[in-house]
């Protein structure tokens, strides 16, 4: 069995399984369960000091006893990718636990003739799948011979690919003994991030980045992939999540047409800065955490 290592303990999160897991604990002790079971969430995949607390209040909404599958959509950072890549190792590790790839589904989304596969290196360079996994081991403790997971790493996509990989995974969302877990940050603000988009009449920078981020927000609670599509189009916001999150809008809008619809609902429960901007020589990094409700 080839086990991915988790190459970021130590530097992003902490390698030590019991210190992590009352880390972990102690986030979630602080959120409260408002909007579960959660059928899909977008949690943020920066590092733990900087976004693990906000990252907790999409976590407390799961509810462990049903979710039998759990579907990871994480951004490329390090390839270019024009479509969507799976994983060609086992499992993936934790200091927690490992987690099993659910080879069963791999064949299903290899059959649509639509996904590519990560080479090693690709799958271990990348951080936005692996800031993940401590938190699901944490959430699925119980439970943790009784689930798989399904990693997606998520190209660069035109809105009609969205739209095409929305299609595939429809049906499993559909299932409510499937989770989706959609890795995103929001606004990556500065020189260094090349993006120092301002509305003065907004106040401090933080407070401008805020307002631009809580539009996208809103527009995701609404699940209108093609609105989304025409906010990022107008304010170029440097959400580096934003394919994962369209095919998730796309997934969501094609269940909510077909037979025997469930009413969704997506809500925003946390919002966070890694550092307030205040001159143009700051830089900083938003994080947000939802929960999609599928009644």
């Amino acid at each position: 069995m080839t086990c991915r290592k988790a190459t970021h303990a130590g530097s992003w999160y902490t390698e030590n399984g019991s210190e992590l897991s009352r880390q972990l604990d102690l986030w979630l002790s602080k959120a409260d369960l408002t909007h579960g079971p959660a059928r899909a969430i977008i949690a943020p995949h920066a590092g733990y000091s900087y976004s693990g607390a906000c990252a907790a209040f999409a976590y407390r909404q799961i509810s462990p006893v049903v979710v039998k599958r759990i579907f990871i959509l994480g951004p490329s950072h390090h390839v270019r990718l024009g479509g969507c890549a799976l994983s060609s190792l086992d499992k993936y590790q934790t200091p927690l636990y490992d987690l099993t790839i659910d080879k069963q589904i791999y064949a299903e989304l290899e059959a649509t003739r639509q996904f590519e596969w990560m080479d090693v290196q690709t799958d271990e360079d990348e951080h936005s799948i692996e800031m993940h996994l401590p938190y699901i081991a944490k959430v699925m403790e119980e439970y943790k011979t009784g689930f798989t997971i399904i990693p997606i790493l998520v190209g660069s996509l035109t809105p009609e690919k969205e739209a095409k990989y929305g299609a595939i995974l429809a049906p499993y969302l559909a299932d409510p003994q499937n989770l989706f877990v959609v890795s995103s940050d929001f606004c990556h603000w500065g020189y260094r991030f090349r993006f120092m988009w301002r509305d003065q009449a907004r106040g401090h920078i933080y407070q401008s980045i805020e307002w631009l981020d809580k539009q996208g927000m809103d527009i995701i609670e609404k699940l209108d992939p093609q609105a989304f599509t025409e906010y990022l189009n107008k304010y170029s916001n440097t959400i580096c999540g934003r394919h994962p999150i369209g095919i998730l809008l796309q997934a969501a809008t094609k269940l909510a047409r077909g037979p025997s619809a469930p009413r969704l609902s997506l809500k925003f429960l946390k919002y966070a800065q890694s550092s307030q901007c205040t001159n143009a020589q700051d830089s900083s990094v938003s994080y947000a955490s939802a929960a999609l409700l599928a009644d």
